[in-house]
């Protein structure tokens, strides 16, 4: 059985924002027969921007990434990235861009300084003094000689991001980045995005981990079954108030107790509505996990603020 959870008040409102757009999609869609992966998504990604994409596994974050690098075509709609077409203007936008996508493609048999260098003659040549750079940027500098299969999980990901950093890309976009990084290693990644945000760049970061997005990025789009859920910074995801929909896989068994004002609507759906405070969890999602017992959240969407409960307004929560 499928109920849905309305969990409220008031709303989350982006930051206004200025500045130069570096990857905007318009209404990008991608359809695999019957299966709409990215479902009319528009984004805007700011230059100086650490920005988040976050959503469940099979959300649609992979797909979305693989057409803005020109790898698959959308269905319809378009991205730009740099103020151009990336469909149209491919050769001339990706060399602007660092990318690294799921799991790194590496040489195991190699040393890590080589496997820079492969990547680095195909991309026509690289400086060794870059080379160096981006090693010590990532913090290999000391195993650059060793082979690849003796690195573990989390230097395998970091050498990763230094090939994607070999062309000094004004756009770097990672696809959950911190896989296999341990606590110190997320920290380490967390300065690096910074230091390269500081020279100007934008970084554009997947993830399915609250904690990563709130350790690392300073904006963040909530993508759910294809769709965006809400865009705004992360300070503002912390400290606002929102109502969502949350659809879980069975009959909810809500803890009263946790929940003092809860009340029941009619309707054949029979939504909770749940207050959220501002010292909630990251997201909603969070927060409903902790008042739903044994039913896993399947499902998050935002309810529109001219569809909220009265009784719900910013004034009555305060």
């Amino acid at each position: 059985m499928v109920e849905n959870v309305m969990i409220a008040p008031g709303t989350i409102a982006a930051r206004a924002r200025t500045g130069e757009v570096v990857l905007r999609t318009r209404d990008l869609v991608k359809q695999y027969g019957q299966r709409l992966a990215v479902n009319n998504l528009n984004l805007e990604v700011y230059r100086g921007d650490i920005f988040g994409f976050l959503g469940p596994n099979g959300a649609g974050k992979t797909t979305t990434i693989r057409m803005a690098l020109g790898l698959i075509a959308p269905t319809s709609g378009s991205v730009e990235i740099l103020s151009h077409d990336v469909i149209k203007h491919r050769a001339e936008i990706l060399p602007r861009v660092g990318a690294l996508v799921e799991t790194p493609a590496l040489y195991l048999y190699m040393s890590g300084r080589n496997n820079l260098r492969a990547v680095a003659s195909v991309l026509g040549g690289v400086p060794d003094k870059r080379i160096d750079a981006v090693l010590e940027m990532v913090g290999l500098r000391v195993r650059q000689k060793d082979r690849v299969r003796t690195y573990s999980l989390g230097m395998k990901q970091r050498l990763g991001v230094a090939m994607a950093l070999l062309q000094d890309p004004e756009v770097l976009v990672l696809d959950e980045p911190a896989n296999g990084l341990d606590p110190a290693g997320i920290v380490e990644m967390r300065d690096l995005m910074h230091r390269l945000t500081e020279e100007g760049k934008t970084v554009f970061i997947s993830s399915h981990l609250l904690t990563e997005v709130q350790q690392i990025c300073t904006r963040v789009a909530i993508i759910n079954l294809g769709k965006l859920v809400t865009e705004t910074t992360v300070e503002e995801l912390l400290t606002g108030r929102g109502e969502f929909t949350v659809t879980v896989e069975r009959a909810l068994n809500v803890r009263r107790r946790r929940s003092p004002s809860l009340r029941r609507s009619h309707g054949a759906a029979r939504p909770i509505s749940l207050p959220m405070e501002p010292s909630s969890p990251l997201l909603p999602r969070a927060a409903a996990a902790n008042l739903i017992s044994s039913s896993p959240t399947r499902a998050l969407s935002p309810i529109p603020s001219h569809r909220q409960p009265s009784i719900w307004s910013r004034s009555s929560c305060a």
